[in-house]
């Protein structure tokens, strides 16, 4: 089990850039996918990119294709998410997500065991 705690969430104007960062607890933090979601007010919970174990395969949303960009550092247990360009659309809490399924990149919700509380992103236009 990986335990999950996000943080680097704020306030904004669009056309800002924010940075998430997810610190990982737990011994296999580094043999599997991880993934960021998110979810606004009233709305389900949405895909927003994800990453392989490795680092070297990355998948998008279309929505955010081009502004964000995941990644992550194995040796520090974390996986972050730059957002650049912001949009007021992208308000929303973020939450980053480790993967239980055996496959190179995950992206629905039902894919992913473990969950950190959420950071709350808020872009003002």
């Amino acid at each position: 089990q990986v335990q999950l705690v996000e943080s680097g969430g704020g306030l904004v104007q669009a056309g800002g850039s924010l940075r998430l960062s997810c610190a990982a607890s737990g011994r296999t933090f580094s043999s599997v996918a991880m993934g960021w979601f998110r979810q606004a007010p009233g709305k389900e919970r949405e895909f927003v990119a994800a990453i392989s174990w490795s680092g070297g395969n990355t998948y998008y949303a279309d929505s955010v294709k081009g502004r964000f960009t995941i990644s992550r550092d194995n040796a520090k247990n974390t996986v972050y998410l730059q957002m650049n360009s912001l949009k007021p659309e992208d308000t929303a809490v973020y939450y980053c997500a480790s993967s239980w399924v055996n496959r190179l990149i995950a992206t629905r919700p039902a894919d992913f065991g473990s969950w950190g509380q959420g950071t709350q992103v808020t872009v003002s236009s």
